[in-house]
């Protein structure tokens, strides 16, 4: 019988998953290029990313404000998502933190793969409930993990 932990277990109330680091149970190193992207990281990309998509575009080259101003900056971050992660695996905000979006092989996401992702991130919580990986449930769904890149 292996010692290695269920995934299960990570998620539910029994026996914990014991493991020294975020990306261990993956088979990723513990730092530097591959290693799973901390919380700090991602929630900088996103912030780039939507600060590009709410003021840049939304604003500023659309000239939309208001309400609709939201409605149109959630779209057009969901496009930006799936255009692409799809094609380079990481957005702007991403490169600029040196971050990507991985499968767990650590290739390019399958289209489907970044449009369950695209789907669970646009509505947020999926994206706040993550396990001892820093894996978000958008994350687990698609079978990826955002992975330094340096």
């Amino acid at each position: 019988m292996s010692k290695e932990p269920r995934w299960t277990q990570t998620w539910l109330t029994g026996t914990p998953a014991v493991q020294a680091y975020p990306g261990e149970r993956l088979g990723l190193p513990e730092q530097g290029k591959g290693s799973v992207a901390r919380f700090g990281r991602r929630l900088a990309a996103l912030l780039i990313d939507w600060l590009i998509c709410a003021w840049a575009i939304t604003q500023w080259l659309l000239n939309i404000r208001g309400t609709d101003a939201a409605l149109v900056t959630i779209g057009i971050l969901a496009l930006e998502y799936l255009l692409l992660v799809g094609t380079m695996g990481m957005t702007f905000g991403m490169r600029l933190v040196n971050i990507r979006v991985a499968t767990l092989a650590g290739g390019q996401p399958s289209p489907k793969a970044v449009l369950i992702r695209t789907v669970l991130l646009i509505l947020a919580v999926p994206a706040l409930i993550f396990d001892k990986d820093q894996r978000g449930l958008h994350d687990r769904f698609a079978g990826t993990v955002v992975v330094r890149e340096k």
